[in-house]
């Protein structure tokens, strides 16, 4: 199981407790969280976001690289330079996007969670009414 707070895949297989794969328990296929799993992968999302933004600002200062002198050969050098840090910081940024559409993901399936808890509440509360 990938950990988070090493940004690197683990030596040996773990299988996960918090999530599960979806079966006929779940309704269909597709992953089941709990509410503090997805709470923390929203979390780890955006945070892994936040990080490629900061890239990008690191590679725009490469795209904004000059020359070390006034020939042509360098100005060539630097112009590559800037091309690179360009092609840098579009990545970067896609990559920035798709981490807060992943965030975002989990933040909608946190708002499916909790208007399922509060309709299995309300069911739940109107069928012990008249109970005595």
């Amino acid at each position: 199981m990938y950990d988070p707070n090493t940004r690197r895949a683990p030596l040996e297989r773990v299988i996960p407790e918090a999530g599960s794969y979806g079966g006929a328990e779940t309704g269909g296929a597709g992953f089941a969280y709990d509410e503090a799993t997805l709470h923390s992968l929203a979390k780890e999302w955006r945070e892994l976001a936040n990080e490629f933004r900061d890239d990008v600002g690191r590679a725009e200062a490469i795209a904004r690289a000059q020359g070390p002198g006034l020939e042509y050969a360098s100005e060539g050098n630097a112009e590559l330079v800037r091309a690179s840090g360009r092609a840098l910081a579009e990545t970067l940024q896609q990559r920035a996007d798709y981490c807060d559409a992943m965030a975002d993901k989990f933040v909608a399936a946190l708002g499916k969670y909790a208007t399922a808890e509060d309709t299995h509440a309300t069911e739940i509360g109107d069928s012990t009414k008249g109970i005595v």
